[in-house]
């Protein structure tokens, strides 16, 4: 792994670890719901002659893949309500910071990161 991708997925872990079920639910969902919103504006851009991304694309774009997004967020929201407010506030975070890696990780393939040593 790349140092973005063992960040992001050291987060992660640590997150299910010791992080509670709403913690968790709201780490995870920027993946879910960036890679859905992502290929659904991929859909109305120029088509990728690259097959290994017209697959990415229909798989991300896919009405099945908008529901588990739907439903990812709403599970979350539901979470969040049955948790006070020191809850919300670890849940605002861990959405927050996986969301950032969320960015990193975009941008680190698009700069082509690699480890210095």
């Amino acid at each position: 792994m790349l140092p973005t991708t063992q960040g992001y997925t050291d987060f992660l872990v640590r997150t299910a670890a010791v992080g509670d079920f709403v913690e968790l639910t709201a780490a995870l969902l920027p993946c879910i719901w960036g890679y859905a919103e992502i290929a659904e504006r991929l859909t109305g851009a120029e088509r990728p002659t690259d097959e290994r991304y017209l697959r990415w694309i229909a798989m991300y774009a896919s009405s099945e893949f908008a529901e588990l997004a739907g439903w990812a967020r709403e599970l979350t929201d539901h979470a969040g309500e049955e948790v006070g407010a020191a809850g919300r506030d670890r849940a605002r975070r861990a959405f927050l910071t996986s969301s950032r890696y969320e960015l990193a990780f975009w941008q680190m393939a698009w700069a082509g990161e690699h480890w210095l040593a």
